[in-house]
């Protein structure tokens, strides 16, 4: 059986401006996929279209060799949630009404809010570390504070498949790294296949099994960072000088740009 995310001959546009060109892609069951690239190269356009968020102009989407664009709304978001970038709850809406939505695709006339639905939003409060703040209204939070309140909710949709855009824009290097250890463990604990954009190469190549490197509209390369991160890489993909090293902690590859700064200055005597 075919497990997972598939594109086949996937293009993607807006208005006459075509972003991704007869993409065919395979993500990993099970795995941290991160999708890397220079702005405006198609990375979030494509997240959103594997979320059904927008529509092709040709090909499909497959999800476990089913065509996404056939499956009934509910039944879909029971498989797969989408965090997008820098999303807004209405204004005072609390914490736990928004982790509650998550719930939402298990609600029908028959079935009513269940014992099952309370457990998945204490759950997700829980490993989010947002139980303390469950009554605060969304908006009075910190930066940190309201995204892991986000993606308390995407937890409590209890999907099999996560994507997320951005998941740490805004956020202080401490949040960063509490939101990508959050999203890892489930990962390595829960066996969730996890799908995300990130913009630095270097915490995508600690965190990601499969980096996608997205250029002119297809794959530039894909693969273990380890395997596909490299200075040609860097600069085709990014246009970007650079020398790559290895991580001191993580033994993965560390993007060292190239650039003007104090230590290259040298006085003239």
């Amino acid at each position: 059986m075919t497990h997972g995310l598939e594109t086949s001959n996937l293009t993607l546009s807006y208005g006459p401006h075509t972003i991704i060109q007869e993409l065919n892609l395979s993500i990993p069951h099970k795995k941290i996929s991160v999708l890397v690239g220079s702005n405006g190269c198609g990375k979030s356009t494509l997240l959103r279209s594997l979320a059904r968020l927008l529509k092709p102009q040709s090909g499909s989407i497959l999800l476990d060799g089913k065509e996404i664009a056939k499956q009934p709304t509910k039944e879909l978001a029971k498989n797969l949630a989408i965090l997008p970038q820098s999303p807004e709850a209405p204004e005072g809406l609390s914490v736990i009404q928004l982790v509650k939505q998550g719930r939402y695709p298990y609600q029908t006339w028959l079935k009513q809010w269940s014992k099952e639905d309370e457990d998945k939003v204490n759950w997700a409060l829980e490993v989010t570390q947002m139980t303390p703040l469950a009554d605060r209204a969304v908006d009075s939070l910190s930066g940190g504070q309201r995204q892991r309140a986000w993606i308390a909710m995407t937890l409590a949709q209890d999907t099999d498949i996560l994507l997320l855009d951005e998941p740490t824009t805004y956020l202080d290097l401490t949040h960063q790294i509490e939101i990508l250890d959050l999203l890892f463990e489930l990962n390595e604990k829960q066996k969730r296949t996890i799908i995300m954009v990130l913009h630095d190469l270097n915490l995508a190549c600690r965190y990601a099994h499969h980096i996608i490197a997205i250029r002119n509209k297809q794959v530039y390369a894909e693969g273990k960072p380890e395997d596909i991160v490299t200075e040609q890489m860097v600069q085709e993909v990014f246009d970007l000088h650079c020398e790559i090293a290895k991580d001191p902690l993580f033994g993965t590859p560390l993007c060292i740009a190239h650039g003007k700064g104090r230590n290259l200055i040298r006085s003239a005597s």
